[in-house]
């Protein structure tokens, strides 16, 4: 890293710390950002650097050009801390040679830098070959010829003025300080991925990706400590409609909460959070034990994404991950079985990487496979995992789930995490009437912190807010909340989930898995839904 981009991202507090850039990125001015690759050319380059992988001895290849953008604003109280704009480019060279892999990436997107690119991607997998057992084994993939895909964006957040999207942080800023915050930070991510695919199998894909998320920390200080909440919104693949707030968007929760679907008002949630930071500071401690638990979507995303997401990816079923992000209790013998119960009946969980308005739509995926929905867990039993074109034999299947990527030109694209989703349930059924058949429970809403074993089964979650339900009604704000389980005791606990209307989108900008580590962009839907009998412990206590 040069003193120039240290400069740029030191200082930024947590901003920084969840905000990874790819590599090679070098600072642009906002106007450089709303330029497009060119396709034509980007054929043409592709197209050189298949026939040099092949003329040295590639039995298959594929090339990936990138351009990367990311802007993000950071605020703090009445202040821009610090705006960043940045761009990354170049390409990835993925090949087999002699049944192995073998991958390359360059910055010089030239036609001498692809051939020496190609070139010694195919030097690599030789290198490779001489230790590889078993050759690769790629399920078929159609031949799409040319394509485009471009998220369904109704206003390029890029095109928007960067003093408009200041303007609205410090807005937000300044009404949860006049709403009782003593502190507030608050951010926006916008990402852009334009994206050209081609391979030696005749495809020749170009996706353009908009990604958008903004984010706030408001903190209230009383005499005895201090209370956070973080903001109640999701990112998702929109432009910057999201923050173009829409009644028909909102939907009230318990105690007038005010949750968010396809469109976001930060500066109403900025002033619930600091409300709702303030009385925290007087609310009472739980009292531990077995309650049961009425969890809104946009903090059972965050389980999902840990206890369901991540143990169903084959490559970690597989113990390829051991070394890193752990291995999974989700072992193939209990899919072979046909009858491994991981959750309920009503427990429905599928993946769909084309589903509307989420961070992991796109038309293709890094492999050039068009992208699909597919289940996972069907009436509670295992079904399915994640898989990509080396590994979709080992299950039986004929091709791949379409959920490989990159987060960069030079990462070589693997198997990530799909949009994994919990189905809502088919009878209508209201949050109002699940808390009411509630004797003894707690809703929680947004996520907090967790924690969760190498094996994805033994596992604790927070939350944001937390309310007591007693005889079917909220009686109050609990603090000191968490509770315990493992996987499939969890989700076997799940009695009843509430209906499409109540169906909404988790997100993160940075589940990260591989080494050299990686990040993507994931989201899972849900509707609230009623886990019973879990054990809640209070995080004040010491033991």
């Amino acid at each position: 890293m040069n003193r120039r981009n240290f400069v740029q991202l030191a200082g930024l507090g947590m901003g920084a710390m969840i905000a990874p850039l790819p590599a090679f990125s070098k600072s642009v001015h906002p106007s450089e950002m709303l330029r497009k690759m060119d396709v034509a050319r980007n054929k043409s380059l592709a197209d050189i650097g298949l026939n040099a992988a092949t003329s040295k001895g590639a039995s298959y290849a594929d090339i990936r050009i990138g351009r990367y953008l990311n802007q993000y604003l950071f605020t703090r109280e009445d202040k821009v801390q610090n705006i960043v704009n940045t761009e990354s480019y170049g390409l990835g060279i993925r090949v087999i040679a002699d049944g192995t892999w073998g991958f390359a990436s360059t910055n010089d997107v030239t036609p001498e830098g692809i051939k020496k690119a190609a070139e010694q991607a195919v030097l690599i997998a030789k290198a490779n070959a001489k230790i590889q057992k078993e050759p690769v084994n790629l399920v078929p993939v159609k031949s799409y010829g040319e394509q485009s895909w471009k998220a369904p964006i109704k206003q390029n957040a890029f095109e928007v003025p960067i003093k408009d999207k200041a303007d609205l942080l410090i807005e937000a800023n300044t009404k949860a300080m006049e709403a009782g915050a003593s502190f507030i930070n608050s951010n926006l991510f916008l990402v852009n991925e334009q994206k050209y695919f081609a391979s030696t199998e005749g495809s020749y894909i170009d996706q353009d990706v908009h990604r958008i998320w903004p984010t706030f920390t408001v903190t209230a200080i009383g005499e005895d400590g201090f209370k956070t909440r973080n903001a109640l919104s999701a990112p998702l693949g929109m432009g910057y409609e999201y923050l173009q707030p829409k009644a028909e968007d909102k939907v009230i929760g318990p105690e007038g909460i005010v949750l968010y679907k396809h469109s976001y008002d930060i500066v109403e949630d900025a002033v619930a959070a600091a409300k709702q930071a303030k009385a925290m500071l007087g609310a009472k401690s739980v009292d531990p034990g077995k309650y049961s638990l009425v969890l809104e979507p946009n903090h059972l995303g965050l389980t999902i994404h840990e206890s369901v997401g991540h143990p169903l990816e084959l490559d970690r079923v597989l113990g390829y991950e051991a070394n890193y992000a752990g291995t999974s209790f989700a072992t193939l013998d209990k899919w072979e079985s046909k009858s491994f119960e991981y959750g309920s009946k009503e427990v429905n969980i599928f993946a769909d990487k084309t589903q509307p308005f989420s961070l992991g739509a796109v038309g293709f995926d890094d492999e050039g496979v068009k992208t699909k929905k597919w289940d996972l867990i069907k009436e509670g039993v295992l079904v399915n995992y994640q898989a990509i074109r080396d590994q979709a034999h080992i299950i039986g299947e004929e091709e791949s789930h379409g959920c490989c990527y990159a987060d960069s030109w030079n990462s070589v694209q693997f198997q990530r995490m799909p949009n994994v989703s919990l189905a809502p349930g088919k009878e209508p059924y209201s949050v109002a009437e699940m808390i009411k058949n509630v004797d003894r429970g707690i809703y929680i809403a947004g996520r907090g912190s967790y924690s969760i074993d190498q094996q994805r089964y033994n596992f604790q979650f927070g939350g944001q807010l937390f309310y007591e339900i007693k005889n079917g009604e909220i009686t109050g704000m609990l603090n000191d909340v968490a509770y315990q389980s493992n996987t499939q005791e969890f989700w076997n606990s799940c009695s009843k989930v509430c209906d499409e209307s109540d169906y909404r989108l988790f997100g993160s900008f940075f589940d990260g898995k591989g080494q050299p580590s990686q990040v993507s962009a994931v989201s899972h839907g849900s509707a609230t839904a009623r886990f019973d009998d879990v054990n809640v412990i209070n995080t004040a206590r010491k033991i």
